[in-house]
């Protein structure tokens, strides 16, 4: 058998992708965020954790360049709804549960968009007993937010409703591709909590 076949990484992606981030523009803004999470937490450690399934290529980036202490975990949101009187429920769980207790916690996000999941698992973090809790976004969708919720550190303000690359695609295509890339069909199963 055969296996070397010549297949572009955007193959099976829609053919209206447009470059939003080079590799390069990344990689320096990566660098400028470890370095002032690198003085905000200096002398201390950190416990850094990453929302899957957007935040894996940012959060591997990242970790590499902080010059401190890092334990680094990993925890998968799951989300249900449910009917509650005239209207729905969300309910936000996430697994594995970490013991985060008098830990600096940095939470790492793929892509800051409705706030919610944010919102939630900082209070629930803090709520059990993190000396601290701060967020970390790759990319903010300030537009989409539903709760009053903002980052401490970002790499970039996107407007684009669907992006893929450096981790981020719906559900599972694009997400190898080293740069950012814009959209305007939307991945099944894709969503902005």
């Amino acid at each position: 058998m055969n296996y070397a076949i010549n297949v572009p990484k955007e193959a099976g992606l829609p053919d209206d992708l447009k470059t939003l981030l080079t590799p390069e523009q990344i990689q320096k803004r990566v660098r400028e965020i470890a370095k002032q999470i690198n003085s905000d937490y200096q002398g201390k450690s950190l416990y850094v954790l990453c929302v899957l399934e957007n935040a894996f290529m940012f959060t591997a980036d990242l970790v590499r360049a902080i010059d401190l202490p890092v334990i680094c975990e990993f925890i998968k949101p799951m989300f249900s709804e449910t009917a509650f009187g005239t209207g729905t429920k969300l309910e936000i769980f996430f697994q594995p549960e970490k013991d985060v207790t008098g830990h600096h916690v940095l939470l790492v996000e793929g892509i800051l968009q409705a706030g919610i999941t944010s919102e939630f698992l900082t209070r629930t973090l803090l709520g059990r007993g993190a000396a601290s809790v701060k967020v970390a976004t790759f990319l903010d969708r300030q537009a989409a937010r539903r709760v009053a919720v903002q980052p401490d550190y970002f790499g970039f303000l996107v407007a684009e409703n669907y992006v893929v690359g450096y981790g981020l695609g719906g559900p599972h295509l694009g997400r190898n591709l080293e740069y950012v890339a814009a959209t305007t069909i939307k991945a099944p199963e894709e969503a902005a909590v």
